[in-house]
């Protein structure tokens, strides 16, 4: 059986968060989707969970929901196949309501590419693309 990673986001409008989704290469499944949850897939492993802020705290019991906007609560890396498809990826976010960031943590771009890309909601990708010719250096 292959793996399969659904990452969980809260999202406070799930019509707005499913189009920026879908604007930037994500495909919703409505099998797995109705007005409180938005499932979108990047490809047959990968897959993204839109919840509606009440929906997410059913998940979470006591806990409280973090303010993605202030507050780092995880980076979601998923892997591109160069630099310059990153670079795109950041640039849709940028030009549908998203927020991208490169930030330089001393990696060579020639070894490692990747951004920050945030969602409206805040939370937070990191496309990345990795170098496999560096990978034993």
């Amino acid at each position: 059986m292959t793996t399969m990673v659904l990452v969980n986001f809260p999202v406070s409008d799930i019509e707005a968060s499913t189009s920026f989704y879908e604007k930037i290469g994500f495909k919703k499944n409505p099998d797995f989707s109705d007005e409180l949850v938005s499932c979108m897939i990047w490809d047959e492993n990968f897959f993204i969970m839109l919840l509606s802020r009440a929906r997410y705290k059913t998940f979470i019991g006591e806990k409280e929901i973090a303010d993605t906007k202030s507050t780092s609560s995880a980076l979601i890396s998923f892997t591109f196949a160069n630099a310059q498809s990153v670079k795109n990826f950041g640039k849709l976010a940028d030009e549908n309501g998203g927020k991208t960031i490169h930030l330089d943590n001393g990696i060579s771009e020639e070894m490692m590419y990747g951004l920050e890309v945030q969602d409206p909601d805040g939370n937070c990708l990191e496309p990345v693309w990795m170098n496999p010719e560096m990978a034993n250096n």
